[in-house]
């Protein structure tokens, strides 16, 4: 026989347990008035961020218990980039998860594509009757403004297309204002110092440019600088415009200083025609070298040889007007300065002959462009610059070296 207690041990055990937490502090708190500390990503309830709905309605289509509710109306917004076409999308007009329905599975958090809803750590939003369970657009934004921050990225790790691309457009917005408020500010300061009447007249005597060209030194200092292709050009064509004004006005300046002559103003660049089929050879190496597209290279390479093309005619042209005027002022001259005109005219063609056979670095070609001038390297790698660019710059550089070289010894020979 299986032995047995005596009567009374099991009452005395559960006495002894009474006895044992009778000094002890309770392990439930007195809610509402004790509150415990949840965890920081506790799941309380489901919170939506409706800046990231792109209403795709995935979480509407996988919730079980069929508790979303989605609306939204068609827009047409502009084209992303110049030239393109105008899109339609969705936008988010209404956004409701009836609570009384949701069984808390987390199948619609899971499923977005797009971070749209998460869990947030509230859980005190209980109601006394089943109806006001349906919670809207606005209480779910509410509830997201608690939801902590995803934890940060390890060492290396590149941040999300999207993420990237939001901080990239606050940063063009940023510059954009900021690029707005300082003309805004030297407007007013010249303004200010001219006076009340002046600005308006020079308004209207302002004179007016085409805005279709560029200014290419500023538009390359932008691009070195990381700046997009779409910014640079901007404002590369208002450095343009500006330089175009300031060159204007410092002719008629000149002009309505001496007494109002005529004077031949310089061609301007569209009023060159040059043909656009041969390319800058210096400049296509070099963005070849920097890791461009064969297509970009040799795009921006027409447009460097088309404006190199405008500048040397142009240089023609104004040195040829010097020549006519110098031959008209030397008909005045007596004859025997006459007579040693034509022989320094001859020394100074004969001196010029090289200069204009000298060839450029673009007429150069170098092969083996793929090494890197280590000095140059090194010392980009010391600047804190990034291992890509620094190599590109270094090939850059070492072609430069030896298109240099090359021509050095030309002249030698």
């Amino acid at each position: 026989m299986a032995a047995t207690s005596p009567p009374g041990t099991g009452l005395l055990k559960g006495l002894g347990v009474t006895v044992k937490h009778l000094f002890r502090r309770p392990s439930t708190l007195m809610y509402p008035y004790e509150r415990d500390d949840l965890a920081p990503r506790t799941r309380g309830v489901i919170a939506l961020m409706d800046e990231n709905c792109t209403v795709c309605m995935l979480c509407a289509r996988e919730c079980p218990d069929w508790c979303i509710y989605i609306e939204s109306h068609k827009e047409t917004v502009p084209p992303a980039k110049e030239g393109g076409r105008a899109r339609t999308r969705n936008v988010l007009d209404r956004f409701a998860i009836d609570f009384s329905l949701c069984m808390y599975c987390g199948i619609c958090v899971e499923v977005c594509p797009f971070d749209a809803l998460w869990w947030s750590p509230e859980f005190e939003y209980s109601e006394y009757n089943m109806e006001s369970l349906l919670h809207e657009m606005e209480k779910l934004r509410e509830w997201a403004d608690t939801v902590p921050a995803p934890p940060p990225l390890d060492d290396g790790a590149q941040p999300p297309a999207e993420v990237a691309d939001a901080i990239e457009k606050a940063e063009k917005e940023r510059e954009l204002a900021e690029a707005k408020a300082a003309e805004e500010a030297q407007a007013k300061e010249q303004g200010a110092d001219a006076g009340g009447a002046a600005p308006a007249a020079a308004k209207a005597d302002e004179p007016k440019v085409e805005a279709g060209q560029i200014d290419q030194e500023t538009y390359d200092q932008l691009i070195a600088e990381g700046k997009s292709e779409r910014m640079a050009r901007s404002k590369a064509k208002a450095a343009y415009v500006k330089k175009e004004k300031a060159r204007l006005k410092a002719e008629a300046e000149t002009v309505g200083d001496d007494g109002g002559a005529e004077q031949a103003a310089a061609p301007k660049p569209a009023e060159v025609h040059v043909e656009a089929g041969q390319i800058d050879q210096e400049t296509y190496d070099q963005l070849i070298a920097e890791g461009k597209t064969e297509r970009m290279a040799r795009a921006k390479a027409k447009a460097a040889y088309v404006k190199k093309e405008k500048a040397r005619l142009r240089a023609e042209a104004e040195g040829a007007d010097a020549t006519a005027s110098e031959e008209a002022a030397a008909t005045d001259e007596s004859a025997a300065a006459a007579d040693q005109e034509p022989s320094d005219d001859r020394a100074q063609t004969s001196d010029d002959a090289p200069a204009q056979e000298t060839r450029k670095l673009g007429d150069v070609q170098v092969e083996g462009a793929g090494e890197i001038d280590q000095e140059v390297f090194d010392q980009l790698i010391a600047e804190g610059k990034s291992e890509r660019i620094a190599r590109s710059k270094a090939k850059a550089a070492w072609v430069k070296k030896r298109k240099q070289e090359q021509l050095d010894q030309e002249g030698d020979a």
